[in-house]
């Protein structure tokens, strides 16, 4: 790791672009985006209106925006579908949380990158090679890659940090759904072949007891700013309270980028005043059926791709309350 990584981390007043600022400011991001940077930012926006805890806020965003905005009118504002059983299109998102007017507003692009067109990368397994889709978009047309996730449980990953927000870049459900026995080859490497990528870390507020969508939310009023992602995952799950190596993905990426990564960084000030000891993870037996799927091939195909699937699913949601 460069001796220049670095992570902000500050609580939230009431302008928000005024911390976004230092925080780019802090990590040094800001002096490298001039009239020509083209810039990809990527919230989480995970349910089919606002919910706190569980999705970017828009004033986080906007707060982004306003200070991009001054350097740069090449901005896109980006995100993916929803899949599964539970569909639903990301752009009546982005117009049902303001995030279209936004765009308008900034005149800024607001994107969504289901079906547009793409380009493969090869992820390495142990038995296969996997060609995974990206957007040409964040390959070939961005310069820099911002990320704003919600610190959060997840019934799958533990965590939902900033690696676990890209996998919303990969732009067809049904490919995701695929994927998820590889889940921690396949974000590492979509993490890898993204530009220049920094952090801009939403803690508004967080998810605790069950995620990603559901769950009981936190107050939290911090955010945290990086210039290296894999480190704002290390402090993200010291503020949750979660050991890093419980989280097999973080392990997975850690080990690729040799630990020491991540333990030698430069904060603005200590972590300590931030941290919460109220985050866990406790998973309904509804939840285990999905579990199951993603962490087994077999188990995925007869979940989400067989005769079986709709059968399945129905038996399911006789005990289980559908998200939404």
């Amino acid at each position: 790791m460069d001796k220049d990584t670095r992570v902000f981390i500050a609580s939230i007043q009431e302008d928000y672009a005024a911390r976004v600022r230092e925080g780019l400011e802090f990590i040094g991001s800001l002096s490298q985006i001039d009239s020509t940077t083209r810039i990809a930012i990527k919230p989480n926006l995970t349910y089919p209106t606002f919910r706190p805890g569980v999705m970017t806020t828009y004033d986080a965003v906007e707060g982004l925006v306003k200070v991009l905005r001054d350097k740069t009118e090449h901005i896109t504002i980006v995100e993916s579908d929803s899949g599964g059983y539970n569909p639903f299109s990301i752009s009546e998102v982005f117009e049902k949380t303001g995030l279209l007017a936004l765009g308008k507003r900034y005149g800024i692009k607001v994107v969504n990158l289901t079906g547009m067109p793409s380009r493969d990368i090869v992820v390495k397994t142990a038995f296969r090679k996997l060609h995974v889709p990206l957007p040409k978009l964040l390959l070939d047309e961005t310069d820099l890659f911002i990320t704003m996730p919600v610190p959060k449980v997840h019934a799958n990953t533990l965590v939902s940090l900033s690696m676990k927000n890209q996998w919303g870049v990969i732009q067809e459900p049904a490919t995701r759904l695929k994927l998820h026995p590889f889940f921690e080859q396949v974000i590492y490497a979509v993490n890898k072949a993204l530009p220049r990528s920094i952090s801009v870390m939403d803690g508004t507020f967080g998810l605790t007891r069950n995620g990603p969508m559901r769950g009981d939310v936190l107050k939290l009023g911090w955010l945290l700013v990086s210039n290296d992602l894999f480190s704002a995952d290390y402090c993200g799950t010291q503020l949750m309270g979660i050991n890093w190596d419980r989280v097999s993905h973080l392990r997975y990426a850690f080990r690729k980028e040799r630990l020491e990564r991540v333990k030698k960084l430069e904060l603005n000030t200590s972590l300590e005043p931030f941290k919460s000891r109220e985050f866990y993870l406790q998973r309904e037996w509804t939840d285990l059926p999905g579990l199951v799927a993603f962490k087994s091939r077999l188990a995925a195909y007869v979940g989400y791709e067989s005769m079986l699937a709709r059968p399945l699913h129905w038996a399911l949601y006789l005990w289980r309350e559908r998200l939404y």
